[in-house]
């Protein structure tokens, strides 16, 4: 059996040797360091990010219930903050919480 010796070819024209380098990384996609580009989000948004976060899925209805509650003590303000939570995360629910405050309660 013969031994047929191959050059190795030159790596800056090699096709696997193309595939296989280490290319430079680019900017990441979630750089925020130019302020003006970054996303705004509102307070309700905020709000109900944190409430999602402390309640998980029962966020909505937890808010719904503290929107009732506020509504049965007819505090406004705290009901329109529950409520908006309730709405960012489940718009149906808030529907329903605002249909029965304005039935029993009166409220808007």
């Amino acid at each position: 059996m013969s031994v047929h010796f191959a050059a190795a070819r030159c790596t800056s024209r090699s096709p696997l040797a193309r595939i296989l380098a280490k290319k430079p990384c680019g900017k990441p996609a979630n750089d925020n360091g130019n302020a003006a580009l970054a996303p705004i989000i509102d307070q309700r948004t905020r709000d109900a990010l944190l409430h999602f976060a402390a309640h998980g899925l029962d966020a909505a209805n937890v808010a719904a219930r503290q929107a009732e509650t506020a509504a049965a003590i007819e505090d406004s303000e705290s009901y329109d903050r529950w409520l908006g939570i309730c709405d960012a995360l489940d718009t149906r629910e808030a529907a329903r919480v605002r249909e029965a405050s304005r039935d029993d309660y009166l409220i808007g």
